[in-house]
């Protein structure tokens, strides 16, 4: 979607600080972070939220791509957070699927 944040940020449009990336999943840092440690991970396909996922492999991937992320590439040994925000009313900010990764400390609700 040509007025994607998010898409743009993937082609290479925007800059991002870039974390990870592969042939269809990128992440990068979260520019307002909310733990030491914030990292955002979509998939390279434009999908505006969650709820209109409709591709398990899809879902699969990206989950696995998030595990290796804060297991390998972040080295989240103590733990960490995995937050999907759905739609306005959940907090979504930028309509395209994605997921945060939190950690680098003790986190409370």
């Amino acid at each position: 979607m040509s007025d994607c944040l998010f898409c743009k940020i993937a082609s290479g449009i925007l800059p991002a600080d870039i974390v990870y990336e592969d042939d269809e999943i990128f992440a990068f840092k979260d520019i307002q972070p909310k733990a030491p440690i914030h990292v955002l991970v979509i998939p390279k396909q434009h999908t505006a939220t969650l709820s209109d996922v409709d591709d398990p492999a899809l879902l699969g991937l990206l989950m696995l791509r998030v595990q290796y992320i804060a297991d390998t590439v972040l080295k989240l040994d103590a733990g960490y957070r995995v937050v999907i925000n759905v739609r306005k009313g959940g907090g979504q900010v930028v309509f395209h699927l994605h997921v945060h990764i939190l950690g680098g400390k003790v986190l409370s609700f």
